[in-house]
């Protein structure tokens, strides 16, 4: 009996970190897409705006953006350790890590479509 319940404490634990790590994956490709569109906008603002201002906010995005992949990234890791080799029970505190992550993706996410609204009210004053 006590392998069985081992055996379902087990699969629920693969099951949640997967859960994880899918969405994980989410957020990099998304950050990866962010940093594409970051490089389009760096590329209107020297050849239209040519602002030192929005030029400073455009590298203090990409910054961000960068570490917070590389903390992912990190993350992603340990994920896939924890679902290889781990023992432990998928429980509250795993859990408590993982919403902390998607906090930091979410502000990430926040910033970056404020920057997006204020980059595209700055070109609509452009006129051919």
């Amino acid at each position: 009996m006590t392998s069985i319940s081992q055996h379902k404490i087990d699969v629920h634990r693969r099951l949640c970190i997967q859960k994880d790590f899918n969405e994980l994956n989410s957020w990099i490709n998304a950050m990866e897409c962010f940093n594409s569109e970051l490089d389009h906008f760096s590329v209107i603002e020297k050849q239209l705006i040519k602002n030192a201002s929005v030029s400073g906010t455009i590298q203090a995005i990409r910054r961000k953006n960068v570490l917070s992949m590389a903390n992912l990234c990190k993350y992603e890791q340990e994920l896939k350790t924890e679902y290889e080799y781990g023992k432990v029970e998928y429980d509250y505190s795993r859990l408590k890590l993982h919403e902390q992550k998607r906090a930091i993706y979410n502000k990430l996410f926040e910033d970056y479509n404020a920057f997006k609204n204020q980059f595209y009210l700055i070109v609509r004053k452009y006129q051919r």
